[in-house]
């Protein structure tokens, strides 16, 4: 699959992966500031923002769509981060493909398989009747009946465009990442560990990396990691915490 992909800077390339619902967009901001020392590469996975639709969504699949681009693109081997379910690719990735990455950086997401936690959200976006609507602002009131949160409201409509006949519709393919929705929420597994330099970056206040996974699951599948916590931010660490996330990822790019 040829993903959609955005490139910026000079120097060591980095690879940089969206969360569940999310887009290359996300990331835009923090990715203009590491611009200025490395080759950063925003990519769209598949199933979301610019990137093909397709029936199959799951990691493995998820991987080897990051691994074609990087062959195509002839990129020296990256270093990757991923957030969330693009943690979970990031991990994935490293696991299958060592020889393919330097370095690895996992944005609040552990290895672990997750219960259902999207109900709420999946189902207000299938409750939009996007065929009736004529503006944002009436999407807005229609998602708003099951998400009361402004902020989670405004990221899933980064996902809203208008289409040729100026309907709207969805970037991602809602359909199919609600019936592969348990493949997100799997567990990251290798009989094999990675053994190059990763660093895990955890919310202070989110539930998602817990004291017993980095003991666990993480430092079993990843020998030489650090977990750096940022006390005041939540699960979108790199939109709450800008500069710390900056300044955990260029020191731990810049160190032998």
């Amino acid at each position: 699959m040829k993903l959609h992909y955005k490139e910026m800077g000079h120097g060591q390339p980095l690879l940089i992966l969206h969360g569940l619902f999310g887009t290359l967009d996300n990331w835009q901001t923090l990715a203009k500031r590491l611009a200025e020392h490395y080759n950063v590469f925003l990519i769209d996975l598949r199933n979301h923002g610019r990137s093909p639709h397709s029936d199959q969504h799951d990691y493995d699949a998820m991987a080897a769509d990051v691994l074609e681009l990087v062959d195509d693109l002839q990129i020296p081997t990256p270093a990757i981060m991923g957030h969330s379910m693009g943690g979970k690719v990031a991990m994935n990735y490293a696991l299958k493909y060592p020889t393919r990455i330097t370095k690895l950086i996992v944005v609040d997401i552990a290895p672990k398989a997750y219960p259902p936690h999207h109900d709420e959200i999946i189902d207000a976006l299938q409750s939009v009747d996007l065929s009736t609507v004529t503006s944002r602002g009436e999407v807005d009131a229609q998602l708003a009946k099951g998400i009361k949160e402004d902020e989670v409201r405004l990221f899933l409509m980064k996902n809203l465009y208008r289409k040729d006949d100026n309907t709207f519709g969805w970037r991602m393919n809602l359909d199919v990442i609600e019936k592969n929705y348990e493949k997100v929420a799997t567990e990251i597994t290798s009989e094999v560990p990675f053994k190059k330099h990763t660093l895990f970056i955890k919310g202070g206040r989110s539930r998602y990396i817990k004291p017993e996974d980095v003991y666990g699951s993480i430092e079993h599948l990843f020998t030489l990691v650090q977990v750096e916590t940022i006390p005041d931010a939540g699960h979108w660490v790199h939109a709450e915490a800008p500069d710390q996330v900056y300044d955990l990822v260029t020191t731990f790019l810049s160190t032998e």
